[in-house]
């Protein structure tokens, strides 16, 4: 709790009425208020309003307070740098010295960051937003609850006696078309009654006393949006010490204390402690910050602030197809149905009664139950499982580290926390971990050469990993190239992947596990065959140049047709990978979680010399870890009636909380529900979770998906998966129905 005093400068400073109280007097006023950690207490009137300038006034006072220092009516002109980290910023009064800056500017702070010098990129662009004030309504009831109705996109509170109501539009428009936001923006803004005309009868309809209010009036705002309708908040990859806060699409004072305290904490600590991956500015790429592109997107992004966005099911319309693999095409006219990662296209599943010449097949309304084109899912695993499924997973991100000597291997050993001092054609799949033993990053490398190495990276990591390597550069002589659109990555899945693979090549694709060798596929020449893939199964993974792309394969098809081949999309391999308990980034692996908590300890030497993290992994070594990343299977839950688990759903352990889904899908092989999730122990403790207390006997688990708690069974391994039974409840019509195509 803040002190007395501070609160009372607070109010003060708002101008607000205010009323210093006991604890017991308090209560009396608001009988259900919690008092009993109050040492004293500002009670305002039920009709004290304070309005965001006031507040921002009032918390500048309180920094004034500390020692801050507030400069206003002066224009920031340009952050000054050398060699690429903050060193001062221009302003229209002088040149202030300065070692760290944070871009707070709202709508302005794109135009800032492209004012740097190098430029830094900050996507996020203002939107028209309406709103109509009505005049103080005689005997309104003070303390009515703010209404958002989430159907009608539009909401509703008090303010000043009457009310507030606004929208935000499905289809809605840029505030400013131009490169800038212009000097007299507030005269720019149309105050249209026609564009807000939709938005505003459903008000009406939900509050019917408003068609009674005379003289309401309607302003035009301009609200800030991001490409995905997130805040940026973080480090920028191009100007060490620029830090970006912004994106706050009208939920700035929501957000104010928590977002103040992460970069706080980012400036002093080097981190947060809390996991901002989904604000991170690191997950976008020049792309994002096209002028054009963002036009576009911000014209749906408004409208999905109020949206029910179903997972992985909710993909965007605007600003598409404009990074495609090369097999874009041919995958779209085979009926796929494409999603967008890091603005990269990649196929999510296959509609395989498309024909070509008819419209494109297009995602469905999404479910929270079973997606309406799981039927085409469950063929594409059969192919995996009995055949050969080709996964077009250009989208990863791929770079290249070298070194004329062993700079690169003494670099790579001190960032991974896996031994990378592997044989010449050997691949080592490792985690980079931070000081806490958290992940930064979770790759596979390739040694290519004595000093040459090929990394494999998740797709959302492209901008964040290549500011992660030359952070830890520190001197060192290792050039690093990102090569991610040089190649085309196919996986090529499945029992008979060897066979096809030995026609196409001509050679011996017997490799061992995690090795790699460079064939010719078809006339394709240098394609890097990799012994493993990224769903559990038997295959290949196949790094073809670009050129070659369309004619690999055109012929892993055309000659795959003799091995039951077809294509096969990311959410099918998706849920292949948590039937077999292979944890994603971002979801599992985060900055937060270590390599002991997640199950691969066994990926970690700490009889290494020295590695990022090194010691916090001795430690929780030595101590046991706090959580541990359990698989689960859901009993007793139809999937083609219940509703499905998506993840944020309770994990509890005789009927105490433990934990929270973090990833879920349908097991094909098991035919069941699946997900995972940590648990920890239900209360503070400092007594460590073991696989003991995971697996105790009688220990009763259930997830909780949406308030009906089912039966799950923790495994601590993936289940052993056995061939596709006989008996699979959706085996034989869909096993006929695949066999008989082409």
């Amino acid at each position: 709790m803040i002190e007395l005093k501070r609160r009372v400068a607070y109010h003060q400073a708002t101008g607000l009425h205010c009323q210093v109280v006991s604890p017991a007097e308090l209560q009396q006023l608001h009988p259900l208020l919690m008092t009993e950690d109050l040492e004293g207490a500002v009670w305002l009137p039920e009709d004290a309003v304070a309005t965001p300038v006031a507040i921002c006034h009032a918390l500048a006072s309180l920094a004034r307070q500390e020692g801050a220092c507030f400069i206003e009516q002066c224009e920031v002109q340009k952050v000054l740098t050398e060699n690429a980290r903050v060193k001062a910023v221009s302003t229209s009064l002088g040149t202030v010295l300065c070692e760290y800056f944070v871009n707070c500017a709202g709508m302005w702070a794109r135009q800032l960051g492209l004012q740097c010098s190098p430029s830094v990129r900050i996507p996020a662009v203002p939107a028209q937003h309406f709103y109509v004030t009505t005049p103080p309504l005689p005997g309104l009831q003070i303390g009515l609850p703010s209404v958002r109705d989430y159907d009608s996109h539009t909401y509703t509170r008090q303010w000043e006696g009457g009310f507030m109501a606004g929208g935000f539009e499905v289809e809605a428009k840029p505030a400013f078309t131009g490169g800038q936001v212009p000097s007299d923006w507030v005269h720019q803004l149309p105050q249209t009654w026609k564009q807000f005309m939709p938005l505003w009868e459903k008000v009406l309809h939900r509050l019917p006393l408003l068609r009674d209010v005379g003289s309401p009036v309607l302003r035009n705002h301009p609200d800030n949006f991001t490409p995905d309708g997130r805040w940026i908040l973080g480090e920028t990859p191009e100007v060490s010490n620029y830090f970006v806060a912004v994106g706050m699409n009208g939920n700035s004072l929501q957000g104010a204390g928590g977002i103040g305290r992460a970069v706080a904490e980012w400036i002093i600590e080097g981190e947060p402690t809390t996991e901002l991956l989904p604000f991170s500015v690191q997950r976008f790429l020049d792309l994002h910050n096209n002028r054009r592109y963002l036009l576009q997107r911000v014209r749906e992004v408004v409208g999905r602030h109020y949206s029910i966005l179903y997972p992985l099911q909710s993909e965007y319309k605007y600003g598409r197809r404009v990074r495609c693999s090369p097999l874009y095409s041919m995958l779209e006219e085979k009926g796929a149905v494409f999603g967008t990662r890091m603005g990269y296209e990649r196929p999510l599943y296959f509609d395989s009664t498309y024909k070509p010449g008819h419209p494109l097949p297009q995602m469905p309304s999404g479910s929270f139950y079973k997606p309406k084109f799981f039927d085409f899912m469950l063929e594409e695993y059969l192919a995996c499982r009995e055949g050969v499924g080709i996964i077009d997973m250009s989208s990863f991100s791929k770079m290249e580290l070298k070194s004329s000597g062993t700079e690169v291997v003494d670099y790579l050993q001190q960032l991974c926390s896996n031994d990378v001092n592997i044989a010449v054609g050997g691949i080592v799949h490792t985690g980079m971990q931070n000081e806490r033993g958290g992940y930064e990053n979770d790759c596979m490398l390739v040694r290519q050469s004595d000093n040459s190495f090929f990394m494999v990276s998740p797709t959302s990591q492209q901008t964040r990993i290549w500011q992660w390597l030359r952070q830890h550069l520190r001197g060192r002589e290792v050039d690093i190239t990102d090569v991610t659109s040089m190649y085309t990555l196919v996986n090529v899945v499945g029992p008979k992947s060897h066979s096809l693979m030995a026609e196409l090549s001509n050679s011996d694709v017997r490799l061992l596990p995690f090795t790699y060798r460079k064939i010719n596929v078809g006339y394709a020449s240098d394609v890097m065959v990799m012994s493993f893939t990224h769903t559990g199964e038997p295959g290949y993974c196949l790094y073809v140049p670009s050129e070659y792309a369309l004619h690999a394969y055109d012929r892993l098809i055309s000659v795959g047709r003799d091995y039951g081949a077809r294509d096969v999309g990311y959410l099918t391999q998706r849920f292949m990978r948590i039937e077999r308990f292979i944890p994603f980034w971002a979801e599992e692996l985060t900055s937060l979680t270590t390599p002991q908590e997640a199950g691969h300890a066994h990926r970690v030497k700490l009889d290494k010399e020295y590695f990022v993290g090194k010691f916090s992994l001795q430690r929780q070594k030595e101590r046991g870890v706090a959580k541990r990343l359990v698989f689960f299977l859901l009993e007793n839950v139809d999937p083609d009636q219940h509703l499905w688990p998506w993840g944020g759903e309770p994990i509890y352990r005789d009927d105490e909380c433990v934990g929270i889904v973090t990833s879920a899908g349908y097991g094909f092989t098991l035919g069941k529900l699946v997900c995972m999730g940590f648990v920890q122990r239900p209360r503070a403790t400092h007594t460590p979770v073991t696989e003991e207390y995971i697996l105790q006997r009688g220990a009763r688990y259930e997830v909780d998906i949406a308030g009906s708690r089912v039966t799950a069974t923790p495994h601590l391994h993936a289940p052993h998966l056995a061939t596709l039974a006989t008996e699979h409840k959706y085996r034989p019509s869909l096993w006929h129905a695949h066999a008989a195509r082409p």
